[in-house]
């Protein structure tokens, strides 16, 4: 999968576009901060780094997010 399409991964964000947006962009700069850890062998922050949670080619962390997303590797909680 390259490139989910909407209306596959919006009803997995209460299909709320915002919370879509929201989700992908937070787990986008998690990928992000994880794959510079690597880099600069950063030791003591384990926990808090989470690798990619699917196997993709993309190198597009906004991709990879999205297809995390409707993988269903993430959990969304509303906030009624």
């Amino acid at each position: 999968m390259d490139r989910p399409r909407i209306d596959e991964v919006l009803p997995k964000a209460d299909d709320s576009r915002y919370a879509l947006v929201m989700i992908a962009a937070k787990r986008a700069r998690q990928i992000n901060s994880y794959y510079h850890s690597l880099g600069e062998g950063t030791f003591g922050m384990e926990g808090e780094l989470t690798p990619p949670l699917v196997t993709t080619r993309s190198t597009n962390l906004l991709t990879i997010a999205l297809e995390e997303i409707a993988d269903g590797k993430l959990e969304h909680e509303s906030e009624d």
